[in-house]
């Protein structure tokens, strides 16, 4: 029995005191330092990322390879594997369907990738993006990216729908929300958030909130390279493209 299979055994005995696989938490760690790695890793960079020996990360890869979730490139790094954009168009299929004509739309008009993030655990996800057709330059928002609900236009977004009372609970054991009345009360007046070098460097954003019954809670929303933009006119258009995301899901 490994070290990993005694600690799930614990898990199962003790019940109350320890409830989660500590085995499981490690795989799914090992796709979310993938997924938020700027390229293909290493074994040895995992098990860095991970803080734990690298003959574990090679137990969890192969269970993880074996299910398609990871792959190797030809040098022998670690990226995720294509079975996950399968798993991840399930997520929340209807309002991604819904979504990516708007998104195109509105990318292709503004010159910049427009993405839905949904709220998930105190957190924001990026569940879908579209990057412009035609521009010199573009930022990438990959699907799954994740941030802290109370940075990021997004985020001030999606605490619009939010009471108080929501906002101030904890919505994740690691993650408390700093609250920011007066930014929200503006997102409020305006119809749109907006933040600069909040999430990334460099980077602004503008968002919407959208509410869908059935859906978690989002924002519809663009993110693009810091320059002077027309933040009403932006606005304006994420909440209509809003507006045709909920119609079609009506």
């Amino acid at each position: 029995m490994t070290v990993d299979d005694r600690a799930d055994t614990a898990d199962t005995i003790e019940g109350a005191k320890a409830p989660h696989s500590q085995t499981l938490s490690r795989g799914i760690r090992v796709l979310e330092v993938l997924a938020e790695a700027a390229g293909p890793l290493t074994i040895a960079e995992l098990a860095a990322a991970l803080d734990v020996h690298r003959s574990i990360v090679y137990r969890l890869l192969r269970t993880l390879e074996d299910h398609g979730l990871v792959g190797r490139t030809a040098s022998g790094s670690i990226e995720l594997g294509a079975r996950l954009a399968a798993l991840a168009r399930s997520v929340s299929r209807d309002l991604q369907s819904a979504a990516l004509p708007e998104l195109t739309a509105v990318a292709n008009d503004l010159g910049m990738t427009a993405f839905v993030g949904i709220l998930d655990h105190g957190e924001v996800v990026t569940l879908v993006s579209v990057e412009p057709r035609h521009a010199h330059a573009t930022v990438a928002q990959r699907p799954g990216t994740r941030h802290a609900l109370a940075v990021g236009a997004p985020g001030i977004a999606i605490q619009t729908l939010l009471t108080r009372e929501q906002r101030r609970r904890p919505l994740a054991a690691e993650s408390r929300l700093d609250l920011d009345d007066d930014r929200i009360t503006e997102a409020h007046e305006r119809g749109f958030a907006v933040s600069r070098d909040e999430v990334i460097p460099g980077m602004a954003s503008v968002a919407v909130p959208l509410a869908v019954p059935g859906q978690p809670l989002a924002a519809l929303a663009v993110v693009y390279i810091g320059v002077q933009a027309r933040l009403d006119d932006i606005g304006a258009r994420l909440a209509r493209a809003a507006r045709g995301i909920r119609a079609e899901l009506s």
